[in-house]
């Protein structure tokens, strides 16, 4: 027990999320700081460990809601860049663990109880099957578990699948891809599938309408707005809104559950669909999963499952770096 405590920080566009893991499955309370209140992620991290009493951590790994490709790292979301070995040596850690956010999630899968989890739809899981794991939040995350061969340990993907191409399939989305595409050029899944991307959905809406032609982007509702106008104010422009949003998720969905094989099941995390499951489950979402023509009956079976634990990538950080070290 030597080795412990160690870090654990979920890195996303928005916030930092900071916890101590004291041993086996047992983890601390989370801090959450706010990424922009913070020069670098060095600062933040400094910042939660002088408040810390005790043994200074050790060892540490960091989820971010980024591509982690080699030392150097820049998040997509935000202006932090740094060097994984050179902030290892800087903050004294003889261990600094870095991976993709979605990576360290698909990891957790294994170990979500079924109290943290919300059926958006119903199917048989096939055991040992790939899982597919995706979340729009302030981007869109991606990845998936594949089974490991002879008994080995699962693989979590490590991908951008969140900037593959996107096909919208009602005039509601339509008009929402071409006003994306007119502001950004190329449209990713990720510009309309996540915080930003619902308010762009809304925004097209009213443009289309005549209510909203010229209103600049720092104008526009929240993607908080957006969702609460649809879910509980009845607004029938948030609501049209809302209901794209949910048809491109569940063809994104299905889409990744059919190249990944997953009839394991697909699971859905990031700030957006935990906070209105209902809505959701009551969308064109479910039937948009399985219309994928012959390969409907394929996907039949699969079923959708909404993350809701409050901090469900802490286990998959404390996988990986259990991994790392070898855990003494």
């Amino acid at each position: 027990m030597t080795d412990y405590p160690r870090l654990l920080a979920d890195v996303g566009g928005t916030n930092v999320r900071f916890a101590l893991q004291h041993g086996p499955a047992q983890f601390g309370d989370v801090t959450a700081l706010k990424v922009a209140d913070f020069p670098s992620l060095e600062d933040a991290m400094r910042h939660y460990l002088s408040q810390l009493p005790g043994p200074a951590p050790r060892h540490a790994a960091i989820g971010l809601a980024n591509p982690v490709t080699g030392d150097h790292v820049k998040l997509t979301n935000h202006a932090w860049a740094f060097s994984i070995e050179g902030m290892r040596q800087s903050l004294g850690l003889r261990t600094l663990l870095a991976l993709n956010d979605f990576t360290s999630l698909a990891l957790a899968l294994p170990y979500l109880r079924t109290d943290e989890l919300a059926p958006l739809r119903e199917g048989q899981a096939i055991h040992g099957a790939p899982l597919a794991l995706l979340g729009p939040g302030t981007g869109l995350g991606v990845s998936g578990l594949v089974p490991g061969r002879g008994g080995a340990a699962p693989i979590a993907l490590a991908g951008e699948g969140g900037h593959i191409e996107l096909m919208p399939q009602t005039d509601d989305e339509w008009l929402a891809w071409r006003a994306a595409r007119r502001e950004h050029g190329r449209v990713s899944a990720e510009r309309l599938l996540s915080g930003a991307g619902l308010t762009c959905i809304h925004a097209a809406l009213l443009a289309e309408m005549g209510t909203q032609a010229d209103t600049p982007t720092s104008a526009r509702l929240s993607p908080a707005e957006v969702a609460e106008g649809a879910v509980r104010g009845g607004d029938p422009v948030c609501r049209r809104a809302f209901e794209a949003f949910c048809g491109l998720l569940g063809s994104m969905a299905g889409n990744l559950a059919l190249v990944l094989g997953a009839r394991g099941g697909v699971y859905i995390g990031g700030g957006i669909v935990p906070r209105y499951v209902d809505a959701v489950r009551a969308s064109s979402f479910a039937q948009r999963f399985v219309d994928k023509g012959r390969m409907r009956e394929y996907l039949e079976p699969v079923p959708v499952h909404v993350i809701t634990a409050s901090h469900p990538a802490l286990p998959g950080l404390a996988h990986a770096l259990h991994e790392a070290i070898g855990d003494a």
